[in-house]
């Protein structure tokens, strides 16, 4: 019995691309099609088309800022993972709207998993059941609804924030044939076989601090560093000038360092006219941050997978920073970074943020199915 197999079409006509895809998985007695899609795609229309091409299962997704499949890498195409029957023992899903404005969001999400399942989230066992959280890439609320669910519930979700191909623009998420902005998606699992979550980046200490000392959480900026403009302490640390530090950002972001196994790493997006650096994360007043240096991804990486044998699981859902997807790019290592995984059916996208007990950048979280 498959209970996973993934398929991946470049097809330029979003019709003619789902019906690939359905053909790809058309053995598979499916229980939840996960899939990932460029929006270079009509999102409407891939939405619609999943959901009337698969009828008896839960079509779930997002837009991406490029695509993974088993094996491959790249842009401009769509990628599933059909779940069999077999391979869940419970799937729950709810959609988070108006989490701009709603405090309650993942709460009455909570009450809806409880009423099915009979139990409170807070007592359900976090070695049997595991949560997937997508967020749309354009609502800056990752950080707050991140807390929520920990605050409710010592279940371990894994995720990402949904991409537009670095427009930055508009992003979408998709659940059985409706298309939603500024919300999320929250999936509940027990994976019949167990499951880990694995989090992996590629950066080392440098030795090199600053502290933030004047920010603006809300648009999550960091206005000065040190009681000086934050790009101008940023390019002094590093020794090189305001004009090239946007060639740095990715080289050397920051990071929350609890020990060199538990870094939260902070990505640096742009400089304002008046030196101020935006964040994709939240950073707080007073908090300590270190440089990091950014370390070889197919090294780390390939390393992290052989520690853990990924090469026996059934399965893997990965979320993987954008930065990261164009490092590699950079490096022509995309078609070599996903032959780390070997065969074993993945899927994932290139995100705007990554989540696992908070939101992050420049990190891979992945769900492992066993």
């Amino acid at each position: 019995m498959v209970n996973f197999k993934v398929a991946q079409s470049e097809k330029k006509d979003a019709i003619e691309a789902v019906t690939s895809l359905k053909e790809q998985l058309s053995d598979i007695d499916a229980c939840l099609v996960l899939f990932f899609v460029s929006s270079s795609y009509p999102p409407d229309t891939i939405c619609k088309a999943m959901a009337e091409s698969f009828t008896d299962a839960h079509t779930v997704g997002c837009t991406t800022a490029g695509e993974i499949s088993t094996g491959k890498m790249g842009v401009n195409s769509i990628v599933a993972m059909a779940w069999g029957r077999d391979a869940l023992k419970e799937l729950k899903i709810e959609v988070l709207e108006n989490i701009k404005t709603d405090p309650n969001a993942v709460a009455k999400a909570f009450k809806s998993f409880e009423t099915s399942l009979g139990q409170q989230m807070k007592y359900l066992d976090p070695t049997r059941y595991a949560g997937i959280v997508i967020f749309d890439g354009m609502s800056g609320c990752e950080e707050i609804i991140n807390d929520q669910i920990g605050n409710q519930t010592n279940v371990p979700f894994v995720g990402g924030t949904a991409g537009d191909d670095l427009k930055f623009l508009c992003t979408y998420l998709f659940l059985n044939g409706k298309t939603y902005s500024e919300g999320a998606i929250l999936m509940l699992m027990e994976p019949s076989n167990g499951f880990e979550i694995l989090k992996t980046q590629s950066c080392e200490l440098t030795g090199k601090k600053l502290t933030p000392t004047k920010v603006d959480e809300k648009q999550r900026m960091v206005i000065e560093f040190d009681d000086k403009p934050a790009a101008l302490a940023y390019s002094q640390a590093l020794n090189v000038s305001v004009d090239d530090l946007p060639k740095y950002f990715s080289t050397y972001p920051f990071g929350l360092v609890f020990d060199e196994e538990n870094i939260f790493i902070r990505g640096v997006i742009y400089i304002m006219e008046d030196l101020s650096l935006k964040f994709a994360c939240l950073l707080k007043q007073g908090l300590e941050l270190d440089i990091l240096h950014s370390r070889d991804i197919i090294a780390d990486t390939k390393a992290y997978l052989e520690k853990h044998k990924i090469d026996d699981k059934q399965a893997i859902v990965e979320f993987h920073c954008a930065y990261r997807f164009i490092e590699l790019s950079a490096k022509n290592q995309l078609k070599e970074y996903p032959e780390l995984f070997g065969n074993v059916p993945t899927i994932g996208f290139s995100t705007y943020g990554e989540s696992y007990i908070g939101h992050i950048n420049q990190t891979s979280t992945m769900l492992i199915l066993k």
